[in-house]
């Protein structure tokens, strides 16, 4: 099957098209533990330097980071969350336990988060209006874009 000039509307194609571009999860991984400096975020991601400025430019750009000078001779800056860029440490928080669970088993773990209550951090998706976690069998998608059906796009 051809695939179709237009794929389906999604927010988590979105989304992946701002925060899923290789580093863009690491940058704000090290920003929300407290490391916005170029030079911290260098050391810690290994990524190259000129993909790293890019990346960053875009995070501030599209609003997920702030950009401030710590530094006047030599200009540096420093990178910190915004409102938006904190919405996503929640995502972080679940991708490095799905990690933990899948990819890390027997290894050990390279970073414990401990929530305010003093216990390891053990994220659960919950569904805001009755609480109950999230679970695949009692999920119903309802496709809202014109022209879209679960199994694709309707015949024009």
């Amino acid at each position: 099957m051809a695939a179709t000039k237009d794929p389906r509307p999604c927010s988590i194609a979105d989304a992946l098209a701002l925060v899923g571009e290789k580093y863009s999860l690491l940058v704000l991984r090290e920003v929300c533990l407290g490391n916005g400096r170029f030079d911290q975020l260098v050391r810690n991601i290994g990524a190259p330097r000129d993909i790293l400025a890019a990346r960053l430019r875009r995070l501030v750009d599209a609003g997920i980071l702030t950009k401030r000078v710590y530094s006047e001779r030599p200009q540096r800056f420093e990178y910190r969350a915004t409102q938006a860029g904190l919405e996503l440490e929640p995502v972080l928080m679940t991708l490095k336990e799905w990690g933990d669970r899948h990819l890390r088993k027997g290894t050990g773990l390279p970073m414990v988060v401990e929530h305010a209550c003093g216990h390891a951090l053990v994220p659960v998706v919950t569904c805001q209006a009755c609480g109950d976690e999230v679970r695949h069998q009692d999920l119903t998608a309802h496709p809202q874009a014109p022209g879209w059906t679960l199994t694709g796009p309707t015949a024009a």
